[in-house]
């Protein structure tokens, strides 16, 4: 099932590391299912693979996302892919996403500043991304992004730019732009990788413990304290509690997660796809789980999630639909200028990339990672 080992490669040098496409491939696979049994909770033991789901997959892709974005400026040549990676493609799905609502409940809403279904995460990560430089320049940004996050939930923010989920996975973003390569040497030790197996072991059975007991709300990230029926201290540690949690499960999944090159390496790096893709299916699926609210059920959709979701990481795929996911903007913008005087003393000429906007292979591909 596995190639050849690749050559050890730290994350965010020039070459890809097998580590983090194959943390994304197996983390879209968490998101497609998560998706597909959302609406066969009742059954039992699939509200508590929700639950626990729920508590790391999104924050993973953030921490990724963050990681991705470190060397991010307001340079025209990342400003642009800010546009084509990020801004184009939220305001084609959020377009699209209204026909499904439209054709099997009637109702069509289109708003470019309320996301509606999966697409908050691509206005987050535009609002999360933007901020970068600011982050960079202050001495304790993790403290500051999860004083935001805790004051977030003190207050029923508007719907518009997703503020709620913006606001409160914002310490994620945050933690990724913290990472250096060092800190996923340490997860490649044996004693990170059998830590990291016990801690998704004690997860998942703790998640079957109290997942009834805790309101969905809590692991969605859009209602505030009052709303979830707590006062803000209650609410405060709890989303506190939640954070620590979702940084400890990504720790350890990113520790469990295969270094070397795998069968499915080559589709972690179109998980843009399968993620803004699958919703679709996901839709129309769901209309038809009345001869599905059983264990075999639930057991056969989790089959189907993983299936569906490899095959829209395929190659084929990423042709059909790279209008939309990746569109080619270059059309729409001005050639790159550079002063005149940069250009006689050598620099490169206009059109061609300036040295702030080099990324690595990784930070080059679609800003969304799942």
């Amino acid at each position: 099932m596995t190639a050849s080992p690749a050559a050890s490669v730290k994350p965010g040098t020039s070459a890809r590391d097998p580590l983090l496409d194959n943390a994304k491939y197996l983390a879209i696979l968490l998101v497609v299912c998560g998706h597909l049994i959302e609406n066969l909770r009742d059954v039992k033991g699939a509200h508590a693979l929700y639950f626990y789901i729920y508590l790391f997959h999104m924050p993973l892709f953030i921490v990724i996302s963050g990681y991705l974005s470190r060397n991010f400026t307001f340079s025209a040549g990342k400003a642009r892919k800010l546009i084509s990676g990020l801004a184009v493609p939220y305001v084609i799905f959020e377009a699209a996403y209204s026909m499904p609502r439209f054709f099997l409940y009637g109702k069509l809403e289109i708003s470019l500043l309320d996301p509606y279904y999966l697409t908050w995460f691509l206005m987050s990560l535009f609002l999360w991304r933007l901020s970068t430089p600011v982050w960079q320049q202050l001495r304790w940004p993790l403290v500051v992004a999860v004083g935001l996050s805790l004051l977030s939930g003190t207050s029923a923010l508007p719907d518009e730019l997703s503020m709620n989920r913006t606001l409160a996975l914002l310490p994620f973003y945050v933690l990724g732009l913290m990472l250096k390569p060092e800190h996923f040497d340490i997860l490649r030790q044996r004693w990170a990788r059998l830590a990291g197996a016990a801690i998704l072991l004690v997860g998942l059975g703790v998640a079957f413990a109290v997942h009834m007991k805790v309101p969905t709300e809590w692991i969605r990230w859009r209602q505030a304290n009052s709303q979830i029926g707590v006062d803000d201290l209650s609410g405060s540690l709890i989303r506190l509690a939640l954070l620590l949690t979702g940084a400890l499960l990504v720790a350890a999944f990113i520790a469990i997660t295969p270094r070397r090159r795998m069968w499915f390496t080559g589709l972690g790096a179109a998980t843009m796809y399968a993620y803004l893709l699958h919703g679709f299916v996901v839709k129309v699926v769901e209309r038809f789980y009345g001869r599905l609210d059983n264990p075999l059920g639930v057991m056969l959709v989790i089959v189907f999630g993983v299936v569906l979701a490899t095959v829209l990481c395929t190659p084929p795929v990423q042709r059909l639909t790279r209008w939309a996911v990746e569109p080619n903007m270059s059309w729409a913008f001005t050639k790159l200028r550079r002063p005149e005087s940069r250009t006689k003393a050598g620099s490169p000429p206009p059109g061609a990339p300036a040295a702030g906007d080099n990324e690595s292979v990784h930070s080059r591909e679609p800003a969304v990672h799942g």
